[in-house]
């Protein structure tokens, strides 16, 4: 009989440290999840077609459309991302899981740029729609960017008491929306759609190649949210089934609104207007022109509530996204763990909400006293959310390679057979065409270039830190046993 050891008074007891993994509630059903990305996309219209005027001219609407077909590329991308791997982090995770931890650092802090940015200029949009009740919003720089910080200050308190106290005002809100925004595309091509004018005004107003390119660029804006849908994974129930079906749903909404809003602007006034007056606020310049006293009434105060209401959920939308990234980028161990702290009685990973929500505010600082900061925020967007898009198609390629046989609820059409791999053919020409616009801009840019390359050098230095700790640990680990 094998000998047992009982422990007498005065032994030492090893007892093994548990790991404690922080998990997040498991409590959005797909309604939620596409509430929470079309906040963000679909809000990324009030102020989306703006920017892209500021450089493209005439040809938004042909940027906003070839932006829309890498959109689409993109979507199914995440949807077989997310159904593979149901996992806050996104592009992050799909990229760590396919090429290691150094590929899933990049995009993260990739991703981390960008939310930062749609967090800014969805909050610095909000005062300019509401200058419809109160002048000054609009006007007045020192009252909208005050206003916009007050906007991302509160939104932090409201995340860190839980994401599911928030939901059901973005569901709400993001129906009333599309339907708002329908309604003025149906009303905008009976009253002022004009195919001739229209025309005119593209080929009157083409821009060059450089700036083609750079519109297409700022044109995925519009697209984050695809990110945002992503990142609630580890927040939504059967997230294999849930998250694809909210980003098809989206697909659809998505595209055809922004189709119908954009022709509809340049009927409704000139191209130059469009990107200078207009260009914060595009959606109540097109009700500002509606020829129908009537409608005009009611739709303009209309607008003014549900664009500041929308760009409230995008605001929301995108401090959601970057905080569950980090979240899950601290749990890796590819941030600083504190980023994956889960407050003790909310369940939300309050440091990351808080520290990120602070440098949103930051950034809006210099819309106090700088006239071209809105167009600064669109170039600087362009180069993580690219990045991040790039890194997402070919962390799906490397995945059919790496793990073809990981079950795969969506598992993208269209395949070709290289090397007895299936590679999805949407994927491949998604990578392509987003290395080549994002080299262009990083050799035409100079502002996103070096703000953009310095924020991905910054997170290069800490993750560079993290790692060389985590080897000295380690080393000093093996040293004592």
């Amino acid at each position: 009989m094998p000998d047992i050891w009982n422990p007498k008074p005065g032994d030492r007891v090893f007892r093994p440290r548990r790991i404690k993994r922080f998990h997040l509630r498991r409590v959005l059903g797909v309604a939620a999840v596409f509430s929470a990305g079309y906040g963000n996309v679909g809000s990324s219209i009030y102020y989306a077609l703006g920017i892209v005027a500021l450089v493209a001219g005439g040809a938004t609407p042909v940027a906003l459309g070839i932006a829309g077909i890498l959109f689409i590329f993109t979507a199914l991308t995440y949807a077989e991302g997310t159904s593979a791997i149901p996992e806050a982090g996104g592009s992050a995770s799909f990229a760590r899981h396919a090429f290691g931890d150094t590929a899933g650092f990049i995009a993260g802090w990739a991703l981390m740029l960008s939310y930062i940015v749609t967090i800014s200029i969805s909050a610095f949009t909000i005062p300019p729609y509401l200058g419809f009740f109160w002048e000054p919003f609009k006007s007045s720089a020192v009252v909208g960017t005050f206003t916009s910080i007050g906007i991302v200050f509160f939104l932090m308190l409201i995340n860190v008491i839980g994401v599911k106290e928030t939901s059901f005002l973005n569901i709400g809100a993001t129906l009333i929306d599309i339907l708002t925004q329908i309604t003025l595309v149906i009303i905008g091509f009976i009253t002022l759609f004009n195919p001739s004018l229209v025309f005119q005004r593209i080929i009157d107003n083409w821009p060059s190649a450089e700036n083609l390119i750079f519109g297409i660029a700022l044109a995925t804006i519009a697209y984050t949210g695809i990110e945002t849908m992503s990142q609630m994974a580890e927040e939504t129930k059967k997230p294999e089934r849930s998250v694809p079906r909210a980003l098809i749903m989206m697909i659809v909404a998505v595209l055809v609104i922004f189709a119908g809003i954009s022709l509809v602007s340049l009927s409704a006034m000139p191209v130059g207007e469009l990107a200078t007056e207009w260009s914060r606020d595009p959606v109540a310049g097109i009700a500002f022109y509606i020829p129908i006293d009537l409608i005009k009434v009611v739709l303009k105060p209309l607008i003014a509530v549900l664009a500041g209401t929308i760009l409230l959920i995008a605001t929301n939308a995108g401090l959601i996204g970057i905080s569950r990234l980090a979240f899950s980028q601290g749990a890796h161990g590819l941030v600083p763990a504190a980023f994956s702290r889960v407050h003790h009685r909310f369940k939300t990973p309050y440091v990351a909400i808080i520290v990120f929500s602070l440098i949103a505010i930051v950034l809006l600082i210099p819309g106090f006293f700088e006239s071209d900061v809105f167009s600064n925020m669109g170039a600087l967007y362009a180069i993580g959310s690219l990045l991040a898009f790039m890194l997402a198609h070919a962390a799906i390629i490397g995945l059919r390679i790496k793990q073809p046989d990981l079950p795969r609820p969506f598992r993208l059409k269209g395949n070709i057979r290289i090397a007895g791999y299936d590679i999805p053919i949407t994927p491949v020409i998604g990578l392509l065409a987003i290395v080549a616009i994002w080299v262009i801009i990083i050799m035409l840019e100079p502002y996103s270039r070096w703000i953009g390359l310095g924020w991905m050098v910054l997170g290069l230095i800490i993750y560079g830190v993290m790692r060389l700790r985590k080897r000295r640990k380690s080393q000093e680990w093996e040293i004592k046993t």
